[in-house]
């Protein structure tokens, strides 16, 4: 009878034992498919580890000579996305300067009504766009006719071409 009773009591300790690890495991589980639903990804599979904040990168941008480029990955907001493919975005980089971004080989593209926070990993580098390639993004933009011809002079721009895009959702 206490072999019996000692028997069911081991029992009982290796079940629950068992139930400890199974619920430990699968909210391990839940914390990792959380964290990956947080952002929807476009191109290169990246993460946002050790992405410079967009202030910080401005610093970069800013000590740049046309033909630079650097290899870097940024956290940024969005101002406009093209209305036409999602073929390049506008981002915020410190309330003053914003950088194009264009996406490698166009092999992806933004959806039309993305918004909010992004990580982009890529190339930053500075160039001078022409009064034709502004007209054109203005009109992609969905810009008035007038806006469009009020533009008369090429624009030092901060550009950064994209390999991989986090979306915050």
């Amino acid at each position: 009878m206490k072999k019996t009773i000692l028997f069911i009591a081991i029992c009982f300790a290796i079940i629950s034992c068992k139930n400890e690890t199974k619920t430990t495991e699968t909210a391990k589980n839940t914390e990792e498919a959380k964290q990956e639903v947080a952002y929807a990804s476009f191109g290169k599979k990246i993460n946002d580890a050790d992405a410079l904040t967009s202030e910080r990168m401005m610093e970069h941008y800013k000590t740049m000579k046309e033909g630079d480029t650097i290899n870097s990955k940024v956290k940024a907001k969005i101002i406009e996305v093209c209305s036409a493919k999602g073929c390049w975005m506008t981002l915020d980089m410190d309330g003053d300067n914003e950088v194009m971004v264009k996406f490698k080989d166009y092999g992806f593209f933004m959806p039309l009504n993305a918004e909010g926070d992004v990580v982009v990993n890529g190339k930053a580098f500075v160039s001078e766009t022409s009064v034709e390639e502004l007209r054109h993004y203005a009109e992609d933009a969905g810009k008035t006719k007038e806006e469009i011809e009020a533009i008369t002079e090429p624009k030092r721009t901060y550009s950064f071409e994209a390999d991989g895009v986090l979306l915050k959702q």
